[in-house]
């Protein structure tokens, strides 16, 4: 069985060698450049190496033409994916672990808004069902796994993934209802 990969020398169009060659002759400078832009992560560094060789390809804008020059395209079109995989990041809400979820979203915590901040959600917490508050416990607090949890519960796996998902949605309800939001 005989395989051709596209942009591999022996492609049989000259679009597909040129795609190799395009490769051979900027991929370095752009793999730097991006590189440089990305902070040194070499993962998405590839993926935008990538797509730009592959907006490239579906432009056929593989040649030197009429006084366009390709590799100013390349880093702009790289730039450009660059900039716009930041702009979503930044978009997003951001992300709060378990650990400080106030210091996480920001606050300037001192002594007595940690004080405040627990008695809120020892309060929250005690609205919950004793069963979902053991839940709780048992994978947040404890720090067990679900299979660990039942265990130490007495219940099936799938019965501590439901505790623990309706006690989450009750919890930030009542932190709601306290004006946490």
């Amino acid at each position: 069985m005989n395989v051709t990969v596209i942009g591999s020398a022996s492609a049989p169009s000259q679009e597909e060698r040129a795609l190799r060659d395009l490769y051979l002759r900027h991929g370095p400078a752009l793999y730097t450049y991006v590189l440089r832009m990305l902070g040194g992560d070499t993962h998405r560094t590839e993926d935008v190496i990538q797509e730009t060789l592959l907006r490239c390809w579906n432009k056929r804008n593989l040649f030197d033409r009429e006084g366009m020059a390709v590799r100013p395209w390349l880093f702009r079109v790289a730039h450009n994916l660059v900039v716009d995989a930041h702009r979503t990041r930044m978009a997003r809400p951001i992300e709060v672990g378990g650990a400080t979820w106030l210091s996480e979203m920001g606050a300037e915590t001192d002594g007595t808004e940690r004080v405040l901040s627990s008695i809120v959600v020892r309060d929250a917490l005690q609205t919950l069902t004793p069963a979902h508050r053991e839940a709780l416990a048992a994978t947040f607090f404890s720090d067990l796994t679900t299979q660990q949890a039942a265990a130490d519960l007495g219940v099936p796996p799938g019965t501590v993934k439901s505790r623990v998902y309706y006690a989450l949605r009750s919890l930030k309800t009542a932190l709601e209802e306290r004006g946490v939001a």
